[in-house]
């Protein structure tokens, strides 16, 4: 289903020693760099480089998935879109791993259905800082946008100063492995979003004083975050069961020590391919109207028919594909 990708990075450190030396291999990916871990007639999954924007329209010349799409398919390029392809969802910059791809319109707007009715599944990888001491937890913060000065296009929990129109928001939380990144403690975690807030992975790691490793927006200001070379959250798993295809994908895990010899496990607290099984074998939510889906078998909906100012609300989201990463 899914193929891996070269993992040849060369990144080096001692423990409480100068800061990681990251290689050239550790540069953000080129335009002809561009991982695919699933393909099919309506549909690409691409495994997106850390520190990439997905598309730009930005005056002067920068690397974007985009770009390296045309490149790698130029016959698979729409004239009639904006970007040429149709992101079904967004990856922040600095957040790397699975991003789906709509390779026509109708397969646009059965992804887009999946993820309205909330039956897509993501799970992220990611090093906190700290050592998490729960090996499972739920964290339910609502998060709005945050109104204080200097901190336009950020997100907040509720009850922060400034924290605008907070919306409920639940991510679950599972610990891999507990070690050190650099010398300091860390955490490798598995985060599953049941709700699809803006930064909510970041929000949420930090309102539990565990940030993530690298993040430079909502981690905490201790003078070592320049050590990372990236932000260490990745989109791990992806499924998007629509009702012609299941679009499954799982990339390869980027948080190892053969890849970067400033993390250091030493205790492994829960196995991230027994995860992937249970996350594999989990049942999809049911469609809306009773329609089948090829990943599950689902029982009838009793959900209302949409709305015309949904409908509309589809289309518009069809037609623009202007999709910006949020930092």
């Amino acid at each position: 289903m899914y193929t891996p990708i070269a993992q040849d990075a060369d990144v080096r450190c001692t423990s409480r020693g100068p800061p990681c030396v990251a290689g050239p291999s550790m540069e953000a990916g080129p335009v002809e760099s561009l991982s695919v871990v699933y393909q099919s007639q309506d549909f690409l999954v691409v495994n997106k480089h850390w520190d990439l924007r997905i598309d730009s329209r930005m005056w002067r010349e920068t690397p974007t998935l985009q770009k390296q799409l045309r490149l790698r398919f130029p016959e698979l390029a729409d004239p009639d879109t904006y970007y040429g392809f149709r992101f079904c969802h967004q990856l922040d910059f600095s957040t790397s791993g699975a991003l789906c791809v709509a390779l026509n319109k109708a397969a646009a707007g059965s992804a887009y259905k999946c993820f309205k009715e909330r039956r897509v599944t993501k799970a992220y990888l990611a090093l906190v800082r700290g050592h998490v001491q729960e090996s499972r937890m739920t964290i339910n913060y609502a998060i709005g946008r945050n109104s204080t000065e200097g901190r336009a296009h950020t997100m907040c929990i509720e009850g922060t100063q400034g924290c605008e129109n907070p919306k409920p928001s639940v991510t679950e939380l599972v610990v891999l492995e507990h070690g050190l990144y650099a010398g300091d403690p860390v955490s490798k975690v598995l985060l599953q979003p049941l709700t699809g807030r803006t930064h909510q992975l970041r929000v949420h790691c930090s309102a539990l004083s565990h940030p993530v490793v690298g993040d430079l927006t909502y981690g905490q200001a201790s003078g070592r975050e320049d050590q990372p070379f990236r932000m260490m959250l990745h989109a791990f798993y992806l499924r998007i069961p629509t009702h012609t295809e299941c679009v499954e994908a799982c990339t390869p895990d980027p948080f190892v020590p053969t890849l970067d010899a400033c993390w250091s496990p030493h205790t492994l607290v829960r196995s991230l391919d027994q995860l992937v099984q249970v996350l594999r074998a989990a049942p999809d939510p049911e469609p809306a109207e009773g329609s089948p889906g090829p990943c599950s078998t689902p029982t009838p909906s009793t959900r209302p028919p949409e709305t015309e100012a949904q409908r509309a609300s589809c289309l518009q989201w069809l037609s623009e594909w202007t999709l910006e990463p949020d930092n």
